[in-house]
């Protein structure tokens, strides 16, 4: 089991992970590493599931321009009233498209829970998102969008805080990983 959650956990490959064990004085072969991992993972991951904390129904939800990889890419982001990140995606672009797409994902990835009150900074592309998941009846009638900008603030810190370097990093090896990194599997620092 240790094998699979470091398997899960850290970028190693499973030939690290066989020589890891040999250090230990364990003889594993990366082939039996690699049958563990597809036989206890989706165990694990539903045993996990069970314990994710659920969100509470009032959600914050922003965007901002961040650079990953080299790459300007939108980090879309939710979070509930208490700071608990909800879900975040990746887009090129900031429209209606991307909106919508995200809070589709943010509602499957909340376990159920759905939201009493979105707010958002202002972006005319969420309330057009919002009306239109109501309408297709992914999201609850009664649900309000409510743009309200210093409701987000607590979204706006993380933001200002990620992209400066090596603040919230993780020391991991001989590289400093924040978390939003570790999230994407990048080791560099996000820019």
């Amino acid at each position: 089991m240790l094998c699979v959650r470091w398997y899960l956990r850290y970028s190693l490959s499973y030939r690290d992970l066989e020589e890891i064990m040999e250090e230990r004085g364990l003889s594993v072969d990366h082939v039996t590493i690699w049958r563990w991992v597809l036989r206890y993972a989706p165990i694990l991951n539903q045993r996990m599931r069970r314990e994710v904390r659920h969100p509470n129904r009032s959600w914050r939800v922003d965007e901002t321009y961040v650079r990953i990889a080299g790459r300007w890419s939108y980090l879309y982001r939710a979070v509930d009233s208490t700071g608990e990140t909800i879900d975040f995606v990746l887009s090129p672009n900031r429209d209606l498209i991307a909106a919508k797409l995200f809070l589709r994902l943010a509602l499957t990835g909340a376990n159920g829970v759905r939201p009493r009150v979105i707010n958002v900074d202002g972006h005319p592309a969420y309330a057009r998102a919002i009306a239109e998941l109501k309408e297709s009846g992914d999201l609850s009638r009664r649900c309000r969008c409510r743009p309200s900008p210093y409701l987000n603030n607590i979204i706006e810190i993380v933001f200002t805080q990620m992209t400066k370097p090596n603040l919230f990093a993780v020391r991991m090896g001989r590289d400093y990983v924040t978390d939003l990194d570790f999230a994407l599997g990048h080791k560099d620092p996000v820019n």
